[in-house]
């Protein structure tokens, strides 16, 4: 089943943010301590990277089985992961993706995230997503099975509104009844589990918002706690202390997100790095002046997974690989979306179009190999 409906993860963190949802209040600029190579090797089990599989906003960034290929080899042989979450809508294109990490010898994170479509149909998915990854699993993948994102904005009937944007301003009016929205997500989270638990055998998560208080999600439905991560912290014992409330179930920690922007300031926006776009003009432009900094973007990653390291969590997937609808125009800063864009490679607009990697991919790279 193929949806088109679906939004990208970038419009939706655009939605929260406008909305304040997404990440923590921001702190001075700062750097965390490196850990040791000993904390390193004996940390994260798992390393990855986010690869969401959308449709593409236009013909030219349209998805492309063979660009995924050549993807999924990269993420192998130069980014050194050992783990893709496969992400984004499209059943076709979910599957095939996974399917071609799991060939590639990858653990794989398989996540559906549709938006704006009936709650039945993104049930069907989840139960069309997770048969096919018992089916990996059954023939010697490695892989997890997540039933979804923070449902609270994805799936309609949670919080009032036909779209996601409707449900933004929504939150944005405080018209939002936050006790009956609470319990309208734990009844379609438990609905999600059950139907994960029904077609999949392995480990099943979730990938929740980082605000417990916003969005409390019964932990006792799954095996593997999910939290999409974009905090900022001067201190690095301040990430500890505010991870470590995840821990109190007992049950692994995936961080299935975590990352920013490339340029001065992005990380102690808090997931808030790329509304430096103005949506409203054609063609999108960047608003202010910006300055362009890879090296920040690689800096903050590296900061994260230290922390993550140090505290031996399950997983860490950097979002994203590529966000091909964010071209980077160097000539042009006015429409360089890239400066927008938590990707780790930048989009060049040749025809066709290709990507480049930034600092932060080969950050990714060394730190990767190093702990292979």
């Amino acid at each position: 089943m193929e949806n088109t409906k679906g939004i990208s993860r970038a419009r939706f963190l655009a939605g929260a943010a406008a909305a304040g949802l997404a990440g923590a209040v921001a702190l001075p600029a700062g750097q965390a301590a490196a850990a040791s190579r000993e904390q390193r090797h004996r940390g994260l089990k798992h390393r990855g990277v986010v690869y969401t599989v959308g449709a593409g906003e236009t013909p030219g960034t349209a998805w492309s089985a063979a660009r995924m290929r050549r993807d999924i080899r990269v993420i192998r042989d130069e980014l050194h992961a050992d783990t893709v979450d496969v992400t984004g809508d499209g059943v076709d294109r979910l599957t095939v993706t996974a399917a071609e990490a799991a060939e590639r010898g990858l653990h794989i994170w398989l996540q559906p995230t549709l938006g704006d479509i009936p709650e039945k149909e993104i049930l069907d998915s989840i139960a069309e997503c997770g048969r096919f990854a018992e089916r990996l699993r059954r023939h010697g993948a490695s892989v997890d099975f997540s039933v979804g994102c923070e449902f609270w904005l994805f799936v309609p009937g949670i919080i009032p509104g036909e779209t996601v944007l409707d449900r933004v301003e929504n939150l944005q009016n405080g018209t939002v009844d936050m006790a009956a929205m609470q319990r309208r997500l734990a009844r379609f989270t438990a609905k999600a589990a059950a139907v994960g638990r029904s077609v999949f055998h392995g480990h099943l998560s979730y990938a929740a918002a980082q605000d417990e208080t916003f969005e409390p999600v019964d932990w006792s439905l799954f095996d593997i706690i999910g939290i999409d991560y974009y905090s900022y912290f001067r201190d690095p014992s301040d990430y500890v202390r505010e991870l470590r409330r995840h821990l109190r179930w007992g049950k692994p920690l995936a961080i299935t997100e975590f990352g920013t922007c490339a340029y001065v300031g992005a990380p102690e926006t808090a997931g808030m790095g790329w509304n430096i776009v103005d949506y409203t003009k054609e063609p999108h432009e960047i608003k202010g002046d910006p300055v362009r900094s890879e090296r920040t973007q690689a800096a903050y990653l590296m900061d994260l997974l230290d922390v993550f390291e140090s505290m031996n969590l399950y997983a860490a997937m950097a979002f994203e690989f590529i966000t091909p609808d964010a071209p980077h125009r160097p000539d042009n800063p006015r429409y360089d979306l890239d400066l927008a864009s938590y990707a780790i490679t930048k989009p060049i607009p040749t025809t066709p179009w290709h990507w480049e990697p930034k600092e932060a991919f080969h950050a990714l790279a060394d730190r990767y190999a190093g702990c292979r």
